[in-house]
Protein backbone atom coordinates (compact mmCIF):
# COMPACT_ATOMS: atom_id res chain seq x y z
CA UNK A 1 0.00 0.00 0.00
CA UNK A 2 1.32 3.43 -0.88
CA UNK A 3 1.07 6.70 1.01
CA UNK A 4 -0.99 8.94 -1.28
CA UNK A 5 -0.21 12.02 0.83
CA UNK A 6 3.41 12.03 -0.34
CA UNK A 7 4.68 13.06 -3.75
CA UNK A 8 5.44 10.17 -6.10
CA UNK A 9 9.05 9.14 -6.69
CA UNK A 10 11.04 9.60 -9.90
CA UNK A 11 14.02 7.23 -9.70
CA UNK A 12 17.16 8.04 -11.68
CA UNK A 13 20.19 5.94 -12.40
CA UNK A 14 23.45 7.88 -12.45
CA UNK A 15 26.17 6.63 -14.81
CA UNK A 16 25.21 7.10 -18.48
CA UNK A 17 21.81 8.41 -17.45
CA UNK A 18 22.89 11.70 -15.85
CA UNK A 19 26.70 11.51 -16.07
CA UNK A 20 28.63 10.50 -19.19
CA UNK A 21 31.28 7.89 -18.30
CA UNK A 22 32.81 7.56 -21.79
CA UNK A 23 36.02 9.39 -20.80
CA UNK A 24 36.80 6.86 -18.04
CA UNK A 25 35.70 3.58 -19.57
CA UNK A 26 39.29 2.89 -20.68
CA UNK A 27 40.03 1.96 -17.05
CA UNK A 28 37.78 -1.08 -17.52
CA UNK A 29 39.13 -2.31 -20.83
CA UNK A 30 42.32 -3.89 -19.43
CA UNK A 31 42.74 -6.86 -17.11
CA UNK A 32 42.82 -6.51 -14.25
CA UNK A 33 40.27 -3.71 -14.41
CA UNK A 34 41.32 -0.47 -12.73
CA UNK A 35 38.25 0.18 -10.59
CA UNK A 36 40.02 2.75 -8.43
CA UNK A 37 40.93 4.76 -11.53
CA UNK A 38 37.42 4.38 -12.97
CA UNK A 39 35.70 5.74 -9.88
CA UNK A 40 38.37 8.37 -9.15
CA UNK A 41 37.66 9.95 -12.56
CA UNK A 42 33.89 10.16 -11.92
CA UNK A 43 33.94 13.78 -10.65
CA UNK A 44 35.02 14.84 -14.16
CA UNK A 45 32.02 13.19 -15.87
CA UNK A 46 30.28 15.59 -18.24
CA UNK A 47 26.55 15.96 -17.61
CA UNK A 48 24.08 14.38 -20.03
CA UNK A 49 21.72 17.18 -21.01
CA UNK A 50 18.67 14.98 -21.64
CA UNK A 51 18.98 13.22 -18.29
CA UNK A 52 19.60 16.41 -16.35
CA UNK A 53 16.60 18.14 -17.97
CA UNK A 54 14.32 15.20 -17.16
CA UNK A 55 15.46 15.11 -13.51
CA UNK A 56 14.95 18.86 -13.07
CA UNK A 57 11.53 18.73 -14.74
CA UNK A 58 10.53 15.67 -12.68
CA UNK A 59 11.27 17.51 -9.43
CA UNK A 60 8.25 19.75 -10.07
CA UNK A 61 5.81 16.90 -9.45
CA UNK A 62 7.94 14.17 -7.87
CA UNK A 63 10.52 13.53 -5.22
CA UNK A 64 13.68 12.66 -7.15
CA UNK A 65 15.65 9.65 -5.89
CA UNK A 66 18.98 8.41 -7.26
CA UNK A 67 19.70 4.69 -7.58
CA UNK A 68 23.23 3.85 -8.66
CA UNK A 69 25.52 0.86 -8.84
CA UNK A 70 28.40 3.03 -7.61
CA UNK A 71 29.92 1.88 -4.33
CA UNK A 72 29.23 3.77 -1.12
CA UNK A 73 32.82 5.05 -1.02
CA UNK A 74 31.87 7.32 -3.97
CA UNK A 75 29.05 9.06 -2.07
CA UNK A 76 30.84 12.40 -1.46
CA UNK A 77 31.95 12.69 -5.11
CA UNK A 78 28.45 11.75 -6.26
CA UNK A 79 26.70 14.30 -4.03
CA UNK A 80 29.18 17.00 -5.07
CA UNK A 81 28.60 16.19 -8.75
CA UNK A 82 24.81 16.39 -8.34
CA UNK A 83 25.07 19.79 -6.64
CA UNK A 84 27.60 21.13 -9.17
CA UNK A 85 25.25 20.30 -12.05
CA UNK A 86 22.09 21.74 -10.50
CA UNK A 87 20.27 18.48 -9.94
CA UNK A 88 17.47 18.25 -7.40
CA UNK A 89 18.40 17.10 -3.92
CA UNK A 90 17.29 13.58 -3.19
CA UNK A 91 18.13 10.37 -1.46
CA UNK A 92 20.99 8.44 -3.08
CA UNK A 93 20.99 4.65 -2.93
CA UNK A 94 24.42 3.05 -3.59
CA UNK A 95 26.08 -0.35 -3.35
CA UNK A 96 27.62 -1.05 0.03
CA UNK A 97 31.40 -1.16 0.43
CA UNK A 98 31.32 -4.29 2.59
CA UNK A 99 29.98 -7.59 1.33
CA UNK A 100 26.47 -8.73 2.19
CA UNK A 101 27.99 -11.36 4.46
CA UNK A 102 30.68 -9.00 5.76
CA UNK A 103 33.31 -10.31 3.36
CA UNK A 104 34.52 -6.85 2.35
CA UNK A 105 34.15 -7.37 -1.43
CA UNK A 106 30.94 -5.43 -1.74
CA UNK A 107 27.62 -6.47 -3.23
CA UNK A 108 28.55 -7.74 -6.68
CA UNK A 109 25.17 -8.94 -7.82
CA UNK A 110 24.16 -7.62 -11.24
CA UNK A 111 22.51 -4.19 -11.15
CA UNK A 112 19.23 -5.66 -12.37
CA UNK A 113 18.96 -7.60 -9.09
CA UNK A 114 20.20 -4.95 -6.66
CA UNK A 115 18.19 -2.14 -8.23
CA UNK A 116 14.97 -4.13 -8.47
CA UNK A 117 15.30 -5.06 -4.79
CA UNK A 118 15.54 -1.37 -3.84
CA UNK A 119 12.71 -0.37 -6.21
CA UNK A 120 10.41 -2.93 -4.62
CA UNK A 121 11.31 -1.66 -1.15
CA UNK A 122 10.64 1.96 -2.19
CA UNK A 123 7.32 0.99 -3.78
CA UNK A 124 6.04 -0.49 -0.53
CA UNK A 125 5.34 2.96 0.83
CA UNK A 126 5.30 5.27 -2.19
CA UNK A 127 4.13 5.48 -5.75
CA UNK A 128 7.04 5.26 -8.18
CA UNK A 129 6.03 7.42 -11.12
CA UNK A 130 8.89 6.11 -13.28
CA UNK A 131 12.43 4.73 -13.30
CA UNK A 132 15.11 6.13 -15.64
CA UNK A 133 18.07 3.86 -16.43
CA UNK A 134 20.46 3.10 -19.30
CA UNK A 135 20.95 -0.59 -18.48
CA UNK A 136 18.58 -2.54 -20.73
CA UNK A 137 18.48 -5.52 -18.34
CA UNK A 138 17.54 -3.25 -15.42
CA UNK A 139 14.85 -1.68 -17.60
CA UNK A 140 13.50 -5.05 -18.75
CA UNK A 141 13.28 -6.42 -15.20
CA UNK A 142 11.74 -3.23 -13.84
CA UNK A 143 9.08 -3.29 -16.56
CA UNK A 144 8.33 -6.96 -15.86
CA UNK A 145 7.91 -6.03 -12.18
CA UNK A 146 5.31 -3.42 -13.16
CA UNK A 147 7.34 -0.22 -13.03
CA UNK A 148 7.05 2.46 -15.71
CA UNK A 149 10.49 2.82 -17.30
CA UNK A 150 12.18 5.55 -19.29
CA UNK A 151 15.12 4.05 -21.15
CA UNK A 152 18.07 6.45 -21.06
CA UNK A 153 19.45 5.94 -24.55
CA UNK A 154 21.37 9.20 -24.54
CA UNK A 155 24.91 7.82 -24.81
CA UNK A 156 26.58 5.33 -27.12
CA UNK A 157 26.34 1.69 -26.06
CA UNK A 158 29.42 0.37 -24.30
CA UNK A 159 30.21 -3.34 -24.43
CA UNK A 160 32.59 -3.06 -21.48
CA UNK A 161 29.95 -1.36 -19.30
CA UNK A 162 27.34 -3.94 -20.23
CA UNK A 163 29.78 -6.69 -19.24
CA UNK A 164 30.73 -5.20 -15.88
CA UNK A 165 27.14 -4.34 -15.01
CA UNK A 166 25.93 -7.87 -15.64
CA UNK A 167 28.92 -10.07 -14.84
CA UNK A 168 30.91 -8.12 -12.28
CA UNK A 169 28.21 -6.12 -10.50
CA UNK A 170 30.38 -3.04 -10.05
CA UNK A 171 28.40 -0.19 -11.58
Amino acid sequence: MTDSSKRPLAVFDFDNTLADTAHRQHFLEERPRDWDGFFAAAPQDPPITDGIALAVESARACEVVYLTGRPERCRRDTLDWLAAHGLPEGRVFMRGNAGRAGGGRGDRRPARFTKLEILRRLAQGREIRFVVDDDELVCDDAERAGFRVVRARWTAKSAVLEEVQEREGRT
